[in-house]
């Protein structure tokens, strides 16, 4: 007796296995995968599909901020107008290679906001630590000497929008602004515009100041030999050295590039003994206006330890995004307030623990408790204060240290080739001739350079280090302002009526 008969195929089916489909595939049963594919899909699913929200709400925090500010943009300007600038600030963040971190943070998060309200900017390249500091004290001190200046530049007859005169440039920079991007550049410019304001006004050229310290810690000594080193004349005082100031700057500045620094004072080769170089260099009791300054938060992560703080960061992106929209919009709504400085002043106690500038030294312990149980300054000066503790593992003293150590040990062995060489005592060995070794007055300029590089870095690090505050002048209180947003205000007002009404 047969069988039943066989089911009755569709047509769908039967058409398909006409096409030449395998008949197995078509009478598969459809299963769930097995455990292991399952974990992974989910895993797999969960991780893309919270990226591509973050990304999403990123793209759309973004633009809601582009859209309330692009019709400032479309505003008619006159012919001789020129659109608001601000200057942009971002120091070196310690222990990263890469100078510029700060800097793409800004263009990354606060840049968009600024380009969509026709709002132009400036960066301030830096390099490593202190050379804001240094910059802004210079700045700082030129503005003062400027001040001084008996006889000012005559206004040009046909003033174009190219050709502003020193009013009309200093009136466009209080119009503007400074953004500063992180805690360790708040504290870099805080420290040179207290230097800048407190110091004196004499111009010092650094290089010309440590060419001679070190030309006199006896280093370039030779014990038991009568001949002077080579390059100094009959018993002169002539450093061998060729400083910039000992240069023509016409012929011989070109040669000397890797000696020169963005931030160094200008020669005292050229000045002057007029009567407009003997200025008052009293530090003034008040301060003239000052451009108002807008806070970027920023942290960087650096090391094995931060890998899941790195992790997070990357899947939330939008947090980064609302932050740099939220300060570029108080920035060009021009929304400011008084910059609010510490509330205790440190007494006469106090002194024997106070470190660069005159701010406590607060250790990374201390620190880290005042993060949730009090201020060890107040007001804006612990502005990001939690972020320095990313800071404390990154400290350059330590390779500063061993690279000296390892220079200063291999100096005595190369000088003293360089003046056997110099005085035809013996000949070049064949690895000598490959490649010529240093004459003494390259070591000189290579020491010289080593030693601006490594008391740079020493100078900036006491500056940002943890447990140093922020540098503080009476005279910056009423002048400083700060770019603050009002829906932070609101956010902030709202989470301290509703702990209240918790607590209550």
């Amino acid at each position: 007796m047969d069988g039943p008969p066989p089911p009755r195929k569709s047509g769908v089916r039967a058409a398909l296995e006409y096409t030449g489909i395998p008949q197995s595939w078509l009478s598969a049963r459809p299963r769930l995968p097995s455990r292991n594919w399952l974990i992974f899909i989910t895993f797999t699913s969960s991780v893309l599909s919270y990226y591509t929200y973050d990304r999403y709400r990123a793209r759309k925090i973004r633009a809601s901020y582009i859209d309330r500010v692009k019709h400032l943009s479309e505003e008619p300007m006159g012919s001789k107008d020129l659109p608001r600038q601000v200057t942009v600030y971002g120091a070196k963040w310690p222990g990263d290679e890469d100078h510029q971190a700060a800097i793409k943070f800004f263009k990354k998060y606060v840049k968009p906001v600024l380009v969509a309200a026709a709002i132009d900017y400036d960066i301030v390249p830096t390099r490593q630590l202190g050379d804001l500091m240094r910059l802004t004290a210079s700045s700082v001190v030129n503005q003062r000497r400027a001040s001084f200046a008996p006889n000012p530049p005559a206004t040009p007859l046909m003033n174009v929008a190219t050709q502003l005169t020193q009013e009309q440039k200093r009136a466009r920079e209080l119009e503007g602004g400074i953004v500063l991007i992180g805690r360790h550049t708040l504290k870099e410019y805080l420290a040179g515009l207290k230097q800048g304001w407190s110091g004196r006004l004499e111009q010092v050229d650094r290089e010309e100041q440590l060419a001679q310290e070190l030309a006199a810690d006896g280093t370039w000594d030779e014990t038991g030999v009568d001949k002077p080193p080579v390059g100094v004349g009959d018993g002169s005082d002539v450093d061998p050295l060729p400083t910039r100031s000992r240069l023509p700057p016409s012929r011989n500045a070109a040669l000397f590039l890797p000696l020169t620094l963005p931030n160094s004072s200008p020669s005292l080769g050229n000045a002057s003994t007029s009567e407009s170089d003997f200025v008052d260099s009293t530090p003034p009791s008040t301060l003239p206006p000052h451009p108002p300054l807008l806070l970027v938060p920023f942290t960087n992560y650096i090391g094995f330890r931060y890998v899941p703080h790195m992790i997070w960061s990357f899947f939330n992106e939008r947090q980064k995004v609302h932050q740099g929209c939220e300060a570029a919009y108080a920035l060009v709504m021009d929304q400011v307030r008084e910059f609010r400085g510490p509330e205790v002043l440190p007494s006469d106690d106090t002194v024997a623990s106070m470190g660069i500038n005159g701010e406590k030294a607060y250790s990374v312990e201390e620190t880290d408790v005042t993060k949730t149980h009090g201020s060890p300054q107040g007001g804006d000066l612990d502005f990001m204060l939690w972020s320095e503790r990313l800071i404390a593992p990154h400290s350059p003293l330590p390779y500063i240290s061993d690279a000296r150590k390892s220079y200063y040990s291999s100096l005595p062995t190369r000088l003293a080739t360089a003046r056997q060489l110099a005085r035809g005592e013996r000949e070049m060995t064949k690895e000598e001739q490959n490649n010529l070794p240093a004459s003494e007055v390259e070591l000189r300029a290579e020491r010289l350079g080593k030693e601006l590089k490594w008391r740079a870095q020493e100078g900036g690090w006491k500056a940002v280090r943890p447990g140093v505050g922020v540098s503080w002048d009476e005279r910056f209180r009423g002048v400083l302002k700060v770019f603050e947003s009002t829906e932070r205000k609101d956010h902030e007002r709202t989470l301290v009526l509703e702990t209240h009404v918790g607590t209550s």
